[in-house]
């Protein structure tokens, strides 16, 4: 079973935290890959806003990064998702 590394459960909860970056990780999820430029086509902000959003992501390890030339895509960590889900049930069972 994965485990989620120092601070990593806090990191995950606060990047979840923000709507428009969980609605980027649906959009991510439901997908093998995506490419950046179809999540800057889909949602309207600037891609400043979708690139910070994407780095946030990144950071908490909810998922991976691939350059390729220009492009880059993202994918979801789905180990990373389970390993969360797992520690947020047991931190609740705590309570």
């Amino acid at each position: 079973m994965n485990r989620l590394g120092p601070g990593q459960f806090e990191r995950i909860a606060k990047a979840l935290a923000d709507p428009r970056r969980f609605e980027m990780l649906s959009a991510i999820a439901g997908k093998d890959e995506v490419a950046c430029r179809h999540l800057v086509e889909r949602f309207p902000v600037a891609q400043a806003t979708v690139s910070h959003h994407l780095k946030e992501l990144l950071v908490a390890g909810l998922v991976d990064e691939r350059q390729e030339a220009q492009a880059k895509f993202y994918r979801l960590r789905r180990d990373v998702l389970d390993a969360y889900q797992n520690e947020l049930r047991r931190r609740l069972s705590m309570v």
